[in-house]
Parts: C-alpha cells; structure tokens; sequence
C-alpha cells in the first residue's frame, strides 16, 4: 500500500490552520464568550466568526450592529452556531435612538445592552457628575427594561479616579440602581491602580460578566497597547477567576485591544478559561 504522505501532511496543516485540534469540547459548556471587537481586523465578518467557532467558543458580545443588518448577523451567528449574549452600544446612539437599539438586539436574540465607553466630553470631572451620569444610566435602564433587556456598563480606566475615597465608577453605578449590571474590564482596573479581586468584591452580585484579557509587564509589547493574550501577562488569574464567580460574574469574555494575531487570542484565550475556570463555573 502506498502512503500519499503530501496529501495527508496538507490535510494536517488545514485541520491546524482552522484550530479544529485544539478545541476542548467542554468550552462550549463554559460562559466564554468573545468580545467581537478583538476580531475587528481579522478578515471578513464571515471568518471572524469562524475563528470564534475554530476556538470552540459558542457565544459573541457584539459590537453595534457589526456593520450590518440584523438579518444578515442573525444568520451568521446561526450559521457558526453562534448566541450573542450582550452588545456594545454606544451612550450616544442610545440617547438618541433607544428603541432602534433595542429593536436590533431582539431581532438577534440579545437581551443586554452594555455601553463600553464614554467620549471624552461625556466623562464627568466630578461626582456630582458621575451621579448624574448614574441617574441618566438608570432612566435608560428602565426603558431597557420595559422591553426585557438590561443595562450593563464596561469601565477602562478612567473610572479609577477617586472622590473621597470612592471610584467614579462606584458612584455612578450606586446612582444607576442596582438593575444596571456591571461588565468590568480588570485589565483596565489594574492599569488604573486597583486590585483587581478586592475591586470585584465591590459589585458583588452586581457582575454580569468581567472582560478577560492581560497586561503586558511595564514597557513591553507597545505593539499591542501593552496588553497580551489571556494568562500571559500580569494579572493574578489564580486569585481574580474566583473572585469573580464569588462575585456573581455570568461571563467571562474574550478581548484584546489591539492583538498581532486575534485568531491566536481568542484561541489561547478559549484555552486558558477552558482549564482554569473554577468547577463552579456554568452556563
């Protein structure tokens, strides 16, 4: 019998170049999910998709309308076997449209609205400010909720900064009510000078889901904004993925800002939480 070493080795490679081998079957029973924004430059809509899919990850959050209709992304996600679970929707487009928002998000079957950042001229300068903007947040939240959805809020850094002891975050969030959910971003919690796990313990019950990416040490991989793939950077994933099941966290999503590879980021990112999420840890 003659082997046809060639086509078998082409075979191997293209089963490598889709991850396929690397798939865990028990990621798809984990609350993973990816932030679509880490994919952004990775080809067509259609293969970022695919890369989730090639990662064995079965949920997205999206961001906006991922620059189309709600039709052609409800049959993407269904064709990659894909649910959106939140999305990124930005303050201004639900101030000045809520329904509209709402009204794609339901045609795709999310139910949660997360606003990931806030323009410069929307940062308040003090916390008189920041309960304002909390008070604002919880009107949205009432709409949202009237329609069977909910507001979440997904921080960087600039709600470390203190009033009286207590983060901008923290008094915007008490403002807002308990119904609008917190998506915290520890990457940014630790760049803005916090702890991580003591700063979960501040939202108990509160999380809906944390954004699972890494820092790079002190002036390394400025490439990538000086962040890395999940579980090679700095943060303390032993002590933070606890923290955040202690803390009520429903998700734990996928993100890198600015990645070399984002195919290979969510891949090892999918690996990590598949092998160190804690028992507990269930859709």
């Amino acid at each position: 019998m003659t082997i046809a070493y060639p086509a078998l080795l082409g075979g191997l490679a293209a089963v490598l170049a889709t991850g396929a081998m690397a798939q865990d079957p028990r990621t798809a029973e984990l609350p993973i999910a990816v932030q679509m924004y880490t994919l952004r430059d990775h080809g067509t809509l259609d293969e970022q998709m695919a890369a989730v899919q090639a990662a064995g990850v079965t949920a997205v959050e999206t961001v906006g309308t991922q620059g189309v209709t709600a039709e052609e992304l409800s049959a993407l996600l269904d064709q990659y076997g894909l649910e959106a679970i939140s999305t990124h929707a930005q303050l201004a487009d639900l101030r000045a449209d809520p329904q509209a928002v709402i009204d794609f998000n339901k045609a795709i079957g999310n139910d949660v609205i997360t606003v990931p950042f806030l323009a410069e001229d929307d940062r308040p300068a003090d916390a008189a400010g920041w309960t304002a903007l909390g008070e604002e947040l919880a009107a949205l939240s009432d709409t949202l909720r009237a329609e069977d959805m909910v507001l979440a809020y997904h921080n960087h850094a600039f709600e470390m900064v203190e009033f009286d002891g207590r983060t901008a975050l923290e008094i915007m969030m008490e403002a807002a009510g308990g119904d609008v959910l917190a998506e915290l971003d520890l990457a940014w919690v630790a760049r803005g000078g916090l702890d991580p796990v003591e700063y979960l313990a501040r939202f108990d019950g509160r999380v809906f889901a944390i954004h699972a990416k890494d820092n790079a040490p002190e002036g390394e991989a400025p490439d990538e904004r000086g962040f890395k793939a999940l579980g090679q950077g700095t943060l303390d994933w032993a002590a933070i993925l606890p923290a955040a099941e202690e803390a009520g966290a429903q998700w734990y999503i996928i993100e890198h800002d600015q990645p070399i590879d984002a195919a290979e980021v969510v891949l090892t990112g999918a690996t990590f939480l598949t092998e160190n999420l804690p028992d507990s840890a269930t859709r």
